[in-house]
């Protein structure tokens, strides 16, 4: 008998991956314990005189979404470069005359830290209310000793009281700015020599990010970079194979990469370099959708190679405003090909690999953490399905209540 934590009772259906099986796994007419912040029993006739009942009303149960890949540290949008895509520029035209990354570094310069902290804050509420508990955040729109550490900063400091559990990642490689476009090198070594060091000296950052891709940083250059961020203790993460292969992924798995993200244009080398160095393959759908673009990362490859692939939102100013992952699961589902059972581990489970919180977060099971969504649906393939529609009624991180459709309560 399990007394003084939370039943969850009236689940009509609850889904989560089985590491042990390797596989998801559905639960039908169940109940769940939580106690102390973790998953303390699954199963029927749970209930204890000491327990605090929480009524699922015979709905969907889910983990809570762990979202891999996001930009959230800017202030100010974007929508300019979001009409001139539709009247046909390209992601990197409009890059080259002066705006995209460049564009959103401008704006942060201008902010001071308390005017940064607000707008964050903001972004990190929104993921809430779409089932998001925990996220990857990078920096990466400062480019200045300055304003990167500000940026990590604002995040060091949210994490301390938002119920959303934060990993920061330094990605001061994300585009070179203005003040260094002559002098490539002098910015590097500003990154490996300066800025890197008291990142991990001031513990702001738990990863390093580069933007490995023509006309962002070569693979010569990030490879600078990352191997110093690896020799300091940083985890690596790397965007890749965006816009074109040009040997991106196998920079990731000679750096020892975590993770390799976006892959739209991987190549069957890439691949096998991904199955190789057993690096997550994180996918960003949305910011194809977004471009409007045609050609996806190829997702369903990469599953039958039995890569952990995960999907994830991208969310940033320029090239993907979308903070929903059950929108991503749908993208997913219709260009990528995955189920929707495929969808729900690879925002889950799988993305919780490449944060190396598997054993943690991303499932819902004895010693888990507690941290789930109680939908408005009865089926999980509804979550792709109710395009736009708010299914989702109540979110738990740790066990406790972080958002709720107050409309239906």
């Amino acid at each position: 008998m399990i007394d003084n934590g939370i039943l969850i009772n009236n689940i009509g259906e609850l889904v989560t991956f089985n590491p042990a099986e390797q596989r998801m796994e559905i639960y039908k007419d169940t109940e769940m314990v939580v106690k102390e912040g973790q998953v303390a029993a699954i199963g029927k006739d749970l209930y204890s005189p000491g327990l605090k009942v929480v009524d699922a009303r015979h709905k969907l149960v889910t983990p809570g979404f762990v979202d891999a890949h996001t930009h959230p540290v800017f202030i100010g949008s974007r929508e300019q470069e979001f009409e001139q895509r539709i009247a046909g520029k390209s992601y990197q035209e409009i890059a080259a005359a002066g705006g995209g990354i460049l564009n959103s570094v401008l704006y942060l310069r201008r902010a001071n830290y308390h005017e940064l902290m607000g707008q964050v804050r903001k972004h990190l509420d929104s993921f809430l209310q779409f089932g998001t508990t925990t996220i990857e955040a990078k920096s990466g729109y400062g480019l200045s000793s300055e304003d990167e550490f500000k940026s990590l900063q604002v995040l060091h400091d949210i994490a301390q009281t938002h119920p959303l559990e934060i990993y920061a990642t330094f990605l001061g490689a994300h585009a070179y700015p203005i003040e260094y476009r002559d002098n490539h090198q002098a910015y590097i070594d500003l990154i490996v020599n300066q800025m890197l060091p008291r990142v991990v000296r001031e513990g702001l950052a738990h990863f390093c990010d580069a933007f490995c891709e023509e006309g962002a940083f070569s693979v010569s250059e990030a490879r600078q970079i990352l191997t110093a961020a690896r020799f300091l203790g940083l985890g690596i993460r790397l965007h890749a194979d965006e816009f074109k292969a040009i040997g991106a992924v196998q920079l990731a798995r000679e750096c020892g990469a975590i993770s390799a993200d976006h892959l739209t244009a991987i190549t069957e080398e890439g691949i096998e370099a991904l199955v190789a160095g057993k690096i997550v393959p994180i996918l960003l759908p949305g910011t194809t959708f977004f471009l409007g673009h045609e050609h996806y990362a190829p997702a369903r490859r990469l599953w039958e190679r039995g890569l952990p692939v995960a999907l994830a939102s991208d969310f940033n100013p320029g090239s993907c405003m979308i903070q929903s992952l059950p929108l991503i699961m749908t993208i997913a589902c219709l260009k990528m090909h995955l189920t929707p059972l495929e969808a729900l581990q690879a925002t889950t489970y799988n993305a919780a690999c490449s944060l190396r919180l598997e054993k943690r977060v991303g499932s819902l099971l004895p010693g888990w953490q507690g941290d789930f969504i109680i939908w408005k649906i009865d089926d999980y393939r509804g979550i792709p399905y109710y395009v736009g529609l708010p299914t989702i009624a109540q979110v738990w991180k740790c066990g406790k209540l972080v958002w709720q459709n107050i409309i239906d309560d």
